[in-house]
């Protein structure tokens, strides 16, 4: 790829903006397009404005890995030698079980792709939300394959507002262009932005309709999608935007601080209040205002239940980050265990 710019018009067009790093004397500032093993490839301005793109060393003594969306500095002879700190990132839970994996980084708006072929998911919408809200970047709902359905995705994007407050919702279709627009308008000059979403939800396809790219679609069969990209791109888009495509969510535990669960479930945090007590865990507790909330109907019962998932794997995630947190855990468990066996004496 080589484009030409100024110098600094062609870090903007990167996704540079005034919080991002300055480069050191003797270095090229860059940013990532994907990360292999021990390479990067990455895209840098030149002295007279070239845009290019090229393969990059990483310098083994990085305390960090390189991913989509990184600036890096890049020393004399090429190589990646800093990687810059990171102003937002989305992230999900390590593969190990432990920690968090970093996904995408210096990003300014996440694109939350939910298909509504087959309906709406609305366990995945509030899910896919909290990590979203958690990144730090402002969300954006967007309901593809609208053309399943018979009104072209309009009660479920009104279902949608609910299930994420505050989040715009834009029903799409790649086949018949709706909220391709729309979807344009969240992608101006400046702003970073990367897909987020399950395998199978059209995030590629709209990709490649957006841009005219080629970027290679997996079949869907009807267990569903594999994972089509199984990289993370950095695209510079025609509407000045740059888009990270990023491979398919396969688990949807939750990784995330608490803050982000109340980003998506205002209707328990604005409830919470009125609760007898301030600790209340809206489980059984007495004066609970959630609970009497979902009796009455007045909170779909839905909502709790997913509330109180979200919140035991972020409190199980915590433990085991913590072994002091577990081993108290553990004691408390085995004390309640031998309790219970006495009792049944």
């Amino acid at each position: 790829m080589t484009d030409t710019l100024t110098p600094t018009r062609a870090l903007i067009r990167l996704g540079w903006t005034d919080d991002d790093p300055h480069p050191a004397t003797g270095t090229t500032l860059a940013r990532v397009v994907v990360h292999h093993g021990t390479r990067c490839e990455v895209s840098a301005a030149t002295s007279d404005g070239t845009l290019t793109t090229r393969t990059a060393d990483v310098s083994p003594t990085l305390p960090v890995t390189p991913v989509a969306g990184d600036w890096v500095e890049l020393g004399p002879d090429g190589r990646v030698i800093m990687v810059a700190a990171r102003r937002a990132v989305l992230s999900r839970a390590g593969s190990t079980g432990r920690g968090r994996q970093v996904l995408a980084a210096n990003i300014d708006t996440v694109l939350i792709v939910v298909p509504l072929a087959g309906g709406l998911n609305g366990a995945m919408v509030e899910r896919l939300s909290v990590m979203a809200w958690d990144s730090g970047a402002q969300p954006v709902l967007v309901l593809s394959k609208s053309d399943t359905t018979d009104d072209g995705g309009a009660r479920d994007a009104t279902a949608a507002e609910l299930l994420s407050p505050g989040v715009p919702v834009l029903p799409v279709s790649v086949r018949t262009g709706e909220g391709l627009d729309t979807l344009r308008a969240h992608l101006g000059p400046g702003t970073t932005a990367v897909m987020l979403g399950p395998s199978g939800a059209g995030k590629t396809s709209l990709l490649n309709t957006l841009e005219g790219t080629s970027e290679a679609v997996a079949s869907v069969g009807r267990s569903g999608g594999r994972h089509t990209t199984t990289t993370r791109r950095l695209h510079l888009l025609a509407s000045g935007g740059v888009l990270l495509d990023i491979p398919g969510i396969r688990s949807l535990e939750a990784a995330a601080d608490r803050s982000a669960v109340d980003d998506v479930f205002t209707d328990i945090a604005a409830l919470a209040p009125y609760c007898r007590y301030t600790d209340c865990g809206h489980d059984g507790d007495l004066g609970c205002a959630v609970e009497e909330a979902a009796r009455t109907g007045t909170l779909p019962v839905a909502r709790l239940v997913t509330w109180h998932k979200l919140q035991g794997e972020i409190a199980y995630r915590r433990r085991r980050e913590n072994p002091a947190e577990m081993a108290d855990t553990r004691r408390q468990w085995k004390a309640v265990s031998k309790h219970a066996r006495r009792n049944r004496r």
